[in-house]
């Protein structure tokens, strides 16, 4: 499917509703803000000030929401009075989206949304995002995803609109490895990342911070290798509480939008496969419940779900590989999983725990 009719299909599923936006004014939400903006009824855009955000997130936020002439709202909840997030545990994403699409709910059905949508596209499954399984425990949409586009698709998208975007919307709290989250380590991390890109210019920029070391990552690391920068980093980050400082050469890697072929067959053309590996584990039971209109078969015991897509045959597994069989080419292979992919569900605990209403968080 072309980006043309992919676009048609995400303003289809707002046409004529009034719609919020959960919006950070990252590439994926300003695309879905604009998409919407064409087409639904009423959209607005809606923020959460989470207190462990980038520097001069929630001004970036509200210029990009203020340049799409939508109207924007700021929700303030700071994570750092929430003990579950704090405590740092493999659940933190997942509490951390909790609160945030809490609260866009219940802001967004008072002045007359009816539903929200989130910027999640079919590049995200590829990534063990934990977070994401709430929009299946809230109802939130995902158009972008529903229409399988993917990060390179947005890109082009906003390229062709000639549309701005922030490219610094990503949690600071995920820099902190097996430590408490504290003000002082956001802080820190804040002030490292300031630093770091104002020295590096235009490109990402992440500084890990694990235990007393600073570890910094960004896509070009040749461009960080002059004496008296390294030096000038080192002697600041040390001057707020890093005992070490330290780069890493390998770069910082963002995700690809690919997936894997390989024929079993040198000569049966029919018998082309392809293969994924999802990087976390699936339900088998809500995934079998979401392709329900396309008659799965499956089995909880045997941790697998069949599914027929158009001519191909897909089996999911409980691990996470997604295996296709029929199809023709590469290009089928990845009609096939953008098909797939907007049913798959990862499993998860239960967050009974976890699903405080806004007003005690």
């Amino acid at each position: 499917m072309d980006l043309e009719s992919k676009i048609k299909k995400v303003k289809d599923a707002v046409k004529g509703r009034r719609v919020a936006v959960g919006f950070s004014g990252g590439a994926d939400s300003t695309a879905l803000l604009d998409i919407a903006g064409d087409s639904a009824d009423a959209v607005a855009a809606f923020t959460v000030d989470t207190g462990v955000m980038p520097r001069g997130f929630i001004e970036n936020a509200s210029s990009i929401a203020r340049s799409l002439g939508v109207e924007h709202f700021i929700i303030n909840r700071p994570l750092l009075e929430n003990q579950e997030f704090v405590s740092n545990t493999p659940q933190r994403c997942l509490v951390c989206k909790n609160i945030i699409y809490s609260s866009i709910l219940s802001e967004a059905r008072k002045r007359g949304f009816e539903a929200v949508l989130d910027g999640t596209t079919a590049s995200d499954m590829f990534e063990d995002r934990p977070g994401t399984l709430v929009n299946h425990l809230l109802g939130i949409e995902t158009p972008l995803l529903d229409a399988g586009i993917t990060r390179s698709d947005v890109l082009e998208y906003l390229k062709k609109r000639n549309l701005e975007y922030s490219e610094n919307t990503t949690c600071l709290a995920t820099r902190i490895k097996d430590q408490e989250i504290t003000p002082e380590r956001i802080n820190r991390v804040s002030y490292a990342e300031t630093l770091v890109r104002g020295l590096y210019g235009e490109g990402t920029v992440r500084v890990r911070h694990e235990g007393d070391s600073a570890i910094i990552e960004v896509d070009e690391p040749e461009r960080l290798l002059n004496a008296v920068n390294l030096r000038h980093v080192e002697n600041e980050l040390m001057a707020v509480g890093f005992k070490r400082v330290l780069l890493d050469l390998t770069g910082y890697r963002e995700g690809e939008d690919d997936i894997v072929l390989y024929r079993p067959c040198r000569d049966a053309e029919s018998r082309i496969m392809f293969e994924v590996k999802l990087p976390y584990q699936i339900d088998i039971k809500e995934t079998c419940e979401k392709l329900e209109e396309r008659k799965p078969r499956c089995s909880e015991k045997m941790g697998v779900v069949m599914v027929e897509v158009g001519e191909s045959n897909v089996t999911i597994f409980r691990n996470g590989k997604i295996v296709a069989r029929r199809v023709v080419d590469r290009e089928d292979a990845e009609e096939v999983l953008l098909e797939v992919l907007p049913h798959i569900i990862r499993e998860h605990e239960d967050m009974e725990s976890q699903n405080h209403s806004p007003s005690e968080t």
